[in-house]
């Protein structure tokens, strides 16, 4: 409770020093008060505008944040199982995590259209590099003392090793990719939507843009950095804790 009220205090302390600022300095239209914006989040949800848009980021992120494990997990394991592969294959993927997600997305609008597989497609190329190098590194970097311990009590060197000894070492690792891979997700799915048609947090943030609505677009910023921030203290965090302490990586928390 003590981390949770110095948290809410300083939002608080936050709140007042920016209607503070936005009263003293004239920021006018440019940028909006506190006051404004909150005002502006409530009508959003009163008339289920930003709810819709929430929602239908949300289903769009969820598909590629599913697709992206999916085949980074799939893609890191054989890199990590195949030098031949991880010499040639894995260079590519090196060289593609440098590439901005939306680069991808004049092909996804020429193969797909506006529309929403466009905006899953370069959601997905946007969180699965991510996956696929943690996950090759959380393979990679479990103690060959394990793998041998385990070949002793008779695991032997195929499936069995893979799912009871290679799999648990790396989760870690993979909590750790899992939650890169859907920061990385939230960028290119916001970049996706500013430009396809459909409804979603990135279609009512150009809509602010091309009204002047600055409240309505730090709106959907804040919502957007809420939702982060739910997600991984909810989610991957709470999965991080109980992986650690099954681990013996830390004390359970009462």
């Amino acid at each position: 409770m003590t981390t949770l009220w110095r948290k809410a205090l300083f939002l608080l302390l936050l709140l007042i020093i920016w209607e503070t600022a936005y009263r003293t300095m004239h920021w006018g239209w440019r940028f909006p008060s506190a006051l404004q914006t909150m005002r502006t989040f409530y009508d959003g949800m009163a008339d289920g505008q930003l709810l819709k848009a929430t929602l239908g980021s949300l289903r769009r992120i969820l598909v590629a944040f599913g697709l992206s494990c999916a085949i980074g997990i799939m893609l890191g394991v054989l890199f990590a199982r195949s030098r031949l592969l991880d010499e040639t294959f894995g260079f590519v993927v090196v060289a593609l995590q440098t590439v901005p997600s939306i680069a991808w997305l004049p092909f996804a609008i020429i193969w797909f259209g506006l529309n929403d597989f466009a905006v899953v497609f370069i959601t997905t190329i946007g969180a699965t590099w991510t996956m696929t190098i943690a996950s090759r590194s959380g393979i990679k970097n479990i103690p060959p003392i394990y793998v041998k311990s385990a070949q002793m009590f008779g695991t032997g060197r195929g499936l069995r090793l893979f799912y009871q000894v290679m799999v648990p070492a790396a989760i870690p690792q993979l909590i750790t990719g899992m939650r890169m891979a859907w920061a990385f997700a939230w960028r290119a799915l916001v970049s996706g939507e500013l430009i396809a048609r459909g409804v979603g947090l990135g279609q009512l943030l150009e809509e602010g843009r091309s009204l002047g609505d600055t409240s309505l677009m730090l709106c959907i910023v804040l919502v957007i950095a809420i939702l982060g921030t739910i997600s991984d203290h909810l989610v991957f965090k709470r999965i991080e804790d109980r992986v650690l302490t099954l681990y013996g990586l830390q004390t359970a928390k009462a």
